[in-house]
């Protein structure tokens, strides 16, 4: 989600227009006045960080015609075609308590993970079945009818299976199903999590419809689901705890588990079965965001560059520009050492596309003094979809 400049023609044409009909604002260069009262437009491109690739950009590529391998070629370029597969490990974020409690269904196992192999549940009338450790410190499996009894003590801790049929978790905030196993895992910290531990290309099936519209191009789910394999596969070997290796999360790629899923993105997870980027023969960390707005950003690793995206603009894609108002106020409560907003100044831009490129740090001038903010964390705080922005004073 970068860009690279047209920056004498844009400040001609931006201070033209804020001279005419915006009375008490005036933009130089990349400075803007701000009077007392004021209207702030922010307009922008992309949504994202902008690295790798550009989910949109990836359906205007497959539009265009290009191919999954194409357009993994084109967003990650320099890297190499391998394989990847065996299992990951997953933080189940909504689970919040300290037990792992599921429905009962036919052919639910439990295993001890101190040792031993999985012993089938009885059909004994039970509605749930859980493990939970009690004030003794001793894990025990139990399950409820009318109410609940202790079935089994367990040396470590405690793993439901279904013989390969999806389980059902119960947590505080709903009932979701997830293939492979559901176990207790222990954090360094000591606390007690949930983790999904399953097949990597059934974990993708529970990934790849949360990042990109399971009805889009073949080619653009085929090609989401190349990036989101490999970016698995690079996390799994750069694990975020001795418990679980990736989260559920947008910290590491959205994941939904078998309720999830759809047919048309399991398809594209089949037809692309086992492929995944390399760099120096070791999964890529292949990034991606929803819009580039028209160049990418440069990344931490050289196949992640800063590149014109000719694929972003297709007709569909509502965030390859955008723009949002908001009164001075906001920004004075948000950097309130900067007294009454009298003047923003892009002080750094990354030099790609309109305007200069996407903002890396700017200064806040006011009655209080200045404020200097990253674009990350003025893009943050304002909730704004990038940091490739200008702004309108009015």
């Amino acid at each position: 989600m970068i860009v690279r400049v047209l920056v004498g023609l844009l400040v001609t044409a931006l201070a033209v227009s804020l001279s005419v009909g915006a009375p008490a604002s005036a933009a130089t260069g990349d400075s803007w006045k701000v009077p007392a009262q004021a209207t702030i437009t922010i307009k922008g491109h992309g949504y994202g960080h902008g690295h790798g690739m550009s989910q949109y950009g990836a359906e205007g590529a497959a539009r265009k015609g290009l191919t999954y391998r194409q357009i993994a070629g084109f967003y990650y370029p320099g890297t190499d075609w391998g394989t990847a597969q065996g299992r990951v490990t997953v933080l189940i974020t909504a689970d919040t308590t300290d037990d792992l409690l599921v429905e009962a269904r036919p052919k639910l196992t439990v295993r001890d993970t101190a040792g031993g192999g999985r012993v089938p549940l009885p059909d004994n009338g039970a509605t749930r079945w859980k493990v939970a450790v009690g004030s003794d410190g001793v894990n025990r499996v139990l399950y409820r009818t009318q109410r609940w009894h202790r079935w089994k003590t367990l040396a470590g801790q405690g793993e439901f299976y279904a013989a390969g049929q999806p389980v059902t978790l119960v947590t505080p905030a709903g009932d979701r199903a997830y293939r492979g196993r559901l176990r207790v895992g222990v954090t360094s910290t000591g606390d007690r999590v949930t983790v999904n531990d399953l097949a990597l290309d059934n974990y993708l099936k529970g990934v790849v419809p949360l990042e990109i519209p399971a009805s889009w191009s073949p080619d653009a789910v085929r090609a989401q689901a190349i990036a989101a394999r490999t970016y698995a596969a690079y996390e799994r070997a750069h694990p975020q705890s001795r418990a679980y290796q990736l989260c559920d999360t947008w910290s590491c790629q959205v994941y939904g588990g078998y309720d999830a899923e759809y047919p048309a993105s399991n398809r594209a997870v089949d037809d692309t079965a086992k492929q995944v980027l390399l760099s120096g023969g070791e999964p890529a960390f292949t990034q991606f965001g929803s819009s580039s707005g028209g160049w990418t950003a440069a990344g931490s690793v050289s196949y992640l560059p800063a590149q014109k995206d000719p694929y972003d603009g297709w007709a569909g894609n509502p965030v390859h520009t955008w723009s949002t108002k908001v009164d001075d106020g906001v920004l004075e409560r948000t950097w309130p050492g900067v007294g009454d907003l009298r003047r923003i100044t892009v002080t750094k831009r990354d030099g790609n596309g309109d305007w200069g490129g996407r903002v890396s740090s700017l200064t806040l001038s006011g009655t209080g003094g200045k404020v200097v903010i990253s674009g990350d964390t003025f893009r943050t705080l304002l909730g704004l979809r990038s940091t490739w922005v200008t702004f309108r004073v009015s």
